[in-house]
């Protein structure tokens, strides 16, 4: 009875044993993967921010060279 009782406590253990070193590993996973996230979403933020100044930037050179010519304009007519 002995045997039967020490063979079914070491049995618990070596599988509680492999259930902590299950734990780990899908913690090190949910890490891993948690990173990756926030990489892709950081990633993303820049891309997106680049955009916005890309057409943000033309459409600011597109209304300074309107209002230079308005400038011009109005100059040319005063002259004459």
């Amino acid at each position: 009875m002995k045997v039967k009782a020490t063979a079914l406590l070491i049995t618990s253990l070596l599988v509680l044993a492999g259930c902590d070193q299950a734990e780990k590993s899908a913690q090190q996973l949910m890490g891993k993967a948690a990173e990756s996230a926030k990489q892709a979403i950081d990633d993303t933020h820049k891309a997106a921010e680049q955009a916005l100044s890309d057409a943000t930037g033309s459409l600011i050179s597109k209304k300074e060279s309107t209002e230079k010519d308005a400038e011009k304009t109005e100059s040319s007519s005063q002259e004459i």
